[in-house]
């Protein structure tokens, strides 16, 4: 069937992609809708036709899913922020453990089997602590639009509020509308400081408060499971995973390429105890040859953070010669994570033993996993 831009189509949905689409067929053409849910029959519109694929907007749901459930946010569908305050938050998790399990054996060649299941946040909704608003003038209207991306096109959704952010935050977007900045294209930050840390402004910090203890707990787990008695947290950012896991370790190094946030990882250290390690400024690829050289590498773990790019091919082939006892990985980009796990376990050098999704993004497409590699021993 030839679909051209406008056409009215009936599909059942059969799976949803990562990245949100339900994944649905029109004779043999794949077509993507957003706001859908597992074995939904709907009626879309298409709003792109290509050779081998097509996307479509929503019009109505014919058969709905038990797992639908009324979004929350008024500006859910419009706002770019969110894509599944639609379904029951017990059905995300399921979702979003397939969608991890599916892309790491697809990109990565990893047994789904060592993807455990996600661990849920205990604030489904009001979690997040920082945000970027945006402004845009909306010349029909006459007007400024302050709030968030569309997720259909580039386009500022204007918004009065923003259900997955903490309360404290709607209070700070309510202060920006009744003091709107001087023009169009200009972005605000807002952010709730994490209690007992010094973060720098454009310096890195999770997200999501109610779920970090999780977190920690997951990440000292793993260490403890090791053995390890010396610690390299590479991306260190302000010091966070290294400062709060010092006490399990004999000694840490932490290296940052943001020398703020260096800085600030000192003062992190030095406020809270942890005076067992030492942070340098400067890039991995560059620091972490001496920073290994300091430890005996059968017991060592080190602990990345990348940005969502992932690993600097060379920052893995270096982990891969010294083979330091164990690497904690943490990212919140799977696509990006299972390549370089990939990378890792080539030859056989590393062997990925478990991988932990935790939902520090509930309603939306993201979700941040913790994989846990060994060295295998050379002979």
């Amino acid at each position: 069937m030839n679909l051209k831009v406008g056409d009215r189509i009936e599909l059942t949905i059969t799976d949803i992609a990562f990245g949100g689409e339900g994944v649905g067929r029109v004779d043999e053409l794949v077509v993507f809708v957003p706001f859908v849910a597992l074995n939904e029959r709907v009626e879309a519109e298409v709003t792109e036709a290509k050779k081998n694929f097509a996307r479509a907007r929503l019009l109505r749901v014919l058969q709905p899913s038990a797992d639908r459930v009324e979004p929350a946010c008024r500006h859910f569908a419009a706002c770019g922020g969110c894509q599944y305050q639609h379904l029951a938050y017990d059905a995300q998790l399921r979702m979003k453990h397939k969608q991890v399990a599916d892309l790491f054996q697809r990109i990565g060649g990893i047994d789904p089997s060592v993807v455990a299941p996600v661990v849920p946040c205990p604030a489904p909704y009001g979690y997040r602590n920082r945000i970027m608003i945006r402004s845009q003038w909306n010349k029909p209207e006459q007007r400024l639009n302050i709030g968030f991306v569309r997720h259909d096109c580039g386009l500022v959704e204007d918004v009065l509020e923003c259900k997955i952010a903490e309360s404290a935050l709607n209070q700070q977007i309510t202060q920006v509308r009744q003091n709107p900045p001087p023009r169009g294209g200009l972005k605000v930050v807002l952010r709730i400081p994490p209690e007992g840390w010094v973060v720098p402004p454009d310096s890195f910090f999770q997200n999501n408060f109610f779920l970090l203890p999780r977190m920690v707990e997951t990440v000292r787990e793993l260490l403890k499971a090791s053995g390890s008695r010396h610690l390299v947290d590479v991306y260190c950012g302000v010091g966070f995973f290294a400062i709060e896991l010092a006490k399990d370790v004999e000694s840490f190094a932490g290296v940052e390429y943001d020398r703020m946030a260096i800085r600030a990882a000192n003062q992190n250290a030095q406020s809270h105890g942890a005076t067992n390690g030492e942070f340098v400024a400067g890039s991995a690829e560059e620091k972490l040859p001496e920073l290994l050289g300091r430890f005996t590498p059968e017991a060592t773990t080190v602990i990345l953070d990348p940005p969502r790019k992932g690993c600097l091919p060379q920052t893995i082939e270096l982990l891969r010669t010294i083979r330091p006892a164990q690497v904690i990985y943490v990212s919140c980009h799977p696509a990006t994570m299972a390549r370089d796990l990939n990378a890792f376990t080539a030859e056989g050098v590393f062997e990925l033993k478990r991988v932990v999704p935790l939902d520090m993004f509930p309603q939306t497409q993201h979700v941040e996993c913790i994989a846990d590699l060994r060295a295998n021993v050379t002979t």
